[in-house]
């Protein structure tokens, strides 16, 4: 069991090191020279990608799921048949 967590431990620190990666910085505003607003772009993050970090935590969540149902799983068989010791 310590295995199974180890290595699910690496896994998770591999994917996060692949997937985030830095971005380089915005283009400057096209009216730099005066210091004024008015961009016309989107509202918010600037497109900022998500998939990477969106795709880890949906499997941290899958992985913490699958978790609670195998303790779920061993602890209904340890009621259903308590004559066998594991």
């Amino acid at each position: 069991m310590k295995n199974i967590i180890r290595i699910l431990f690496v896994l998770v620190l591999v994917s996060f090191s692949v997937c985030s990666h830095a971005q380089a910085p915005p283009p400057p505003p096209e009216n730099a020279q005066t210091g004024g607003g008015g961009s016309t772009g989107p509202v918010g993050g600037g497109g900022a990608p998500i998939d990477g970090s969106l795709t880890i935590f949906l499997a941290m969540i899958a992985a913490y799921g699958g978790w609670k149902l195998y303790v779920a799983m061993k602890e209904k068989n340890k009621t259903d048949n308590p004559a066998r010791v594991n």
